[in-house]
């Protein structure tokens, strides 16, 4: 509903609080009233704004890791799309998934504690049925999933876990490591009931099928890098400190480079019509006098003034001085 009042309703309120049928007074306490809030101590937020803007960065590039990874995979039309970064109680997320579905649950040392990516049944039967050789039809029958479709399953999800790895190598380096395969979230116990965990929504659709796949991230196993996950880690990530080794290998490898060099007897300019007209025995007037001394570039950057002359049998020039930075030159 608007909170926007038209004319004729703000004359009626006008006119209820002027013959006495509404009081101001109680008016206003209802608006106070409305400016309350309930807050759900069990529901404490622990990451702040900044980590879960880093977190999201993190996960949409997983998205575009993993829309690499099944592509090849799966040889078909696949697409990954961080949907949401949330952080909720572990029971409202087991609540929210369905409750026969694909659980992976996995750890990522040195971080302790587990992990879970959760696969909605469409597509995982979608993964299975191209991995097959079939269309990528999505189906949902994952009470009696096969020894074989449990194994290929896994496998596809072995491999997946580099795609995090390398999402999450910015940060901190993990070597995640798949445990075991569930399909009842009952029987999946990360943490406790009330625990704070980061649930990350991907929004998936392979081939004709469409679902989502949830990552579940318990607070109290990245709580050792959440100073990680802070803008003012990433701007320090930026302010790396090289060794002496470093430089001296820098410079070694720098000294062996090709530079072009040239000196520049001078230049003139012309219009299109004179250039046009210049025949064989015309002579170009240069804008440098014989007695100025020349212009030597390296790499494309005046550098060095020079004077012409002979080495043996070849042209030559010998450097008289370098250019100091604001010198003038008549281009």
């Amino acid at each position: 509903m608007s909170d926007i009042l038209s004319q004729s309703e703000i004359d009626a309120l006008l006119s209820a609080i002027s013959t006495g049928e509404m009081d101001a007074d109680e008016l206003k306490k209802e608006e106070q009233a409305n400016k309350e809030k309930v807050y759900d101590f069990k529901k404490a937020l622990r990451f702040s704004k900044d980590q879960i803007r880093s977190l999201t960065r993190i996960h949409e590039n997983f998205a575009r890791l993993l829309t690499s990874y099944f592509s090849a995979q799966l040889r078909t039309y696949v697409q990954f799309n961080a949907a949401s970064v949330e952080q909720l109680p572990y029971e409202e997320f087991i609540r929210s998934i369905p409750s026969m579905t694909i659980l992976n649950i996995f750890e990522s040392p040195p971080l302790e504690g587990r992990m879970v990516i959760e696969v909605n049944p469409n597509v995982a039967y979608a993964m299975i049925d191209r991995l097959l050789g079939g269309l990528g039809a999505g189906l949902n029958k994952i009470d009696n999933l096969t020894e074989i479709e449990s194994k290929l399953m896994s496998e596809l999800f072995i491999d997946c876990l580099e795609t995090f790895k390398e999402a999450w190598s910015s940060i901190h380096e993990i070597q995640p490591k798949l445990l075991d395969l569930e399909t009842n979230p009952q029987f999946l116990q990360l943490v406790s009931p009330n625990e704070t965990v980061i649930v990350v929504t991907l929004a998936t659709t392979i081939g004709e099928s469409s679902g989502m796949i949830n990552i579940c991230l318990p607070h109290v196993a990245l709580e050792p890098i959440l100073q990680n996950l802070s803008m003012h880690y990433w701007m320090d990530e930026k302010k790396v400190e090289h060794s002496p080794e470093d430089h001296r290998a820098l410079a070694y490898s720098i000294k062996g480079s090709s530079l072009k060099v040239v000196a520049e007897l001078g230049n003139s300019s012309m219009t299109v019509e004179e250039f046009l007209d210049l025949e064989i025995g015309d002579v170009i007037v240069l804008n440098q006098k014989i007695t100025d001394p020349l212009i030597v570039k390296a790499g494309g950057y005046p550098k060095f003034y020079a004077q012409p002359g002979k080495q043996g049998s070849r042209l030559a020039v010998q450097i008289l001085d370098a250019m100091m930075e604001g010198d003038d030159i008549d281009e």
